[in-house]
Order: C-alpha cells, then structure tokens, then sequence
C-alpha cells in the first residue's frame, strides 16, 4: 500500500473456508485488477467485451450488491474493491455460485458473464491510475461510520476522496451513497455542502433508487430496526447551478 495511505479498516476477518480459499487462488488472479507501470488504466479493456458502460462499487461487503448488479446488467463492466479479503472471497464464491451449493469448479457459475473486475485493497490507491469519467455508476454502500467524533477523518466519505468522486464520474454519472447511521447521514450532507459539486436528486431519502438491490448488512439493518438511507447524486454542470442547499430532513 502507499505509504502516503492511511488504513484503519480489517484486512481479514475469521479464517477463510478451503472452498473459498481455492477460489481466491484460482479465480481471483483471472479477474484481480493489475495497475500499470506507467500511463492510465484502460478499465474498458480489463473485459473480453466491450462494456456498455463502467460501473465501480467501493467497498462492496460480501459482494451480494455487485455480483447482483453483473447478472443484470451483462453488457455493463463492473470493478468491485474490497480490502476486506473475507469479503473478497465471498464475492467469488457469489460469483461461482458456490454460496448456493459447494462446487469443486473454481470458474464463473454456469450462464453468468465475465463481467466483473476485483481490487481487493484499498481503492484510493487505484485513483491516480484511473482517467477522468470513465464510471457511470459509482456505488458507496454502507461505509463504516466510524461514529466516535476522533474518528470521523477516516470515514470515505470526505473532502479528499470527493474530488476523486467527481474526477471520476462521467458527466452524467451518478454517485449512489446509503447508511442507516443518521450521523453518518448527516455528515454526508455537510461534506457534501462543503465540496459544492455534486447536486443530490433523490427528493424522498428513505425510497430506495430504482431497480435497488438490499445488501446483507442493510437487510439485517432493517431487522435490527434501522432505517435505511439513500443518496443519489450527480455532477453540477457548473459552481453556480442548481438551487442552494439547505439541511436535508431525515
């Protein structure tokens, strides 16, 4: 990792099934993301097809919401980072098919496209590679809270990685952000009012977006009581459209 990087997040949870272990052996370096030496990184080109359009979730958890999202949307590339490598391998076994039923193939499940491209580490390390807005999509899903105010400078959302965000987004991309923390909500509103480039366009914050697929941990979330939060939000044509905004009621 980048010395310059800071990372306060869990690089491994409990140990690792021998089924998924296989997979992170197998599968993961024919679909692990490799940065170049020199130059950007053609995203379109990591794909035997050619995309659609680019869609990258940060930080994807199990991997339910992308390998979901693939199935969907096959003429769409997906990127998927996750420094978290329990969370790696469920993606691939998601993607495997293995967390239905044990397989002792360690290829794509049967019928699904090759459309998916994992960086299993911290994704701020890839952003100098990437050129400006190649994503159409950009999903941030349930990012840790990091609810202690002495913590609040590792929350990913901030006033370094939104310009990253922005740089990122294709013109008329759009940045997906959810939580059921209503801190973390709030937060997102400020930083948000700070940056002054993105312009929020979901109006009702607790209807999930359309064609919304639930996590896991937003699934369990609503058991537990918590109400999920939604944010869809795009680029401002210029520092001066739009109306101003006001403090959002959750």
């Amino acid at each position: 990792m980048d010395n310059m990087l800071r990372f306060f997040g869990r690089r491994k949870g409990k140990a690792i099934g021998s089924s998924r272990e296989r997979l992170m052996k197998e599968l993961l370096p024919k679909i692990q993301v490799t940065l170049p030496k020199k130059g950007k990184l053609a995203v379109a080109k990591l794909f035997s097809f050619k995309p659609k359009e680019l869609w990258l979730e940060i930080g994807f958890g199990g991997g339910e919401h992308v390998a979901e999202l693939a199935k969907i949307y096959p003429s769409v590339g997906f990127v998927g980072a996750e420094p978290f490598l329990n969370g790696v391998s469920s993606l691939l076994a998601h993607l495997n098919g293995s967390h239905r039923f044990p397989r002792e193939d360690t290829g794509l499940e049967e019928g699904r496209t090759d459309n998916v491209r994992i960086w299993p580490d911290d994704i701020r390390i890839v952003f100098p590679h990437l050129p400006d807005g190649v994503f159409d999509r950009i999903f941030v899903l349930y990012p840790d809270p990091w609810p202690k105010a002495r913590h609040a400078e590792r929350r990913f959302i901030n006033q370094n990685n939104l310009p990253e965000l922005y740089r990122l987004l294709s013109p008329k991309g759009q940045l997906f952000v959810a939580t059921d923390v209503v801190g973390y909500a709030e937060w997102v509103q400020e930083q948000m009012k700070i940056f002054k480039k993105f312009s929020l366009k979901n109006k009702d914050l607790h209807k999930p977006p359309k064609d919304w697929i639930p996590t896991r941990y937003e699934q369990k979330g609503i058991q537990a009581g918590r109400q999920p939060i939604y944010f869809v939000f795009s680029k401002k044509k210029c520092l001066t459209d739009g109306k101003k905004a006001g403090r959002l009621g959750i």
